[in-house]
């Protein structure tokens, strides 16, 4: 029974252990910021349908790091649309703005922090088989997420990280 007990510790903090190097290397490449985005579509109330793919050994957590993946790039990357749909300028159009504002977009974009409020995943988490490649050693994984665009840019504005039109030249 000892053994038994003994030999589950040692699996579960394996396991603990496995899965925080993993978050670590999607942390690292949520740093770097290390995404391809696409815009499928519009929503209501000024919502932005992306396609976005992340890069990670475990593809749960290339879920969860594709919410932030896609409002970084809803802030900051022309999103470029196919077919009727047009492409659509970042709300930032000065990208040295993410290092001059890093006071604010450190703890935005940490594990749990304000970002969440603007994203949702369009899928309920299911990842269709041709959004799920293994490239290398990891993960390629599609997620279709929905971004309040215009929520996330009037709060913006609140913060100051983004001037408004109407603040002059």
């Amino acid at each position: 029974m000892k053994n038994i007990l003994t030999s589950l510790i040692v699996f579960c903090a394996f396991s603990f252990s496995s899965f925080s190097q993993a978050k670590s290397k999607a942390e690292k490449d949520t740093k770097n910021w290390r995404y391809e985005i696409e815009l499928v579509g519009e929503g209501q109330e000024g919502t932005y349908l992306v396609k976005i793919w992340s890069y990670s050994k475990k593809p749960k957590i290339a879920i969860e790091q594709a919410k932030k993946n896609a409002v970084h790039g809803v802030v900051f990357q022309q999103l470029i649309g196919s077919g009727k749909i047009s492409s659509k300028p970042p709300i930032v159009s000065d990208p040295g703005v993410e290092t001059a504002k890093a006071d604010f977009f450190d703890p935005f974009f940490e594990d749990g922090g304000a970002y969440k409020k603007y994203v949702s995943v369009s899928n309920d988490g299911s990842i269709a088989p041709e959004d799920r490649l293994k490239v290398g050693k990891e993960y390629k994984i599609g997620v279709i997420v929905s971004v309040r665009k215009d929520m996330l840019k009037q709060d913006l504005i609140k913060a100051g990280v983004v001037k408004s039109l109407n603040s002059g030249f």
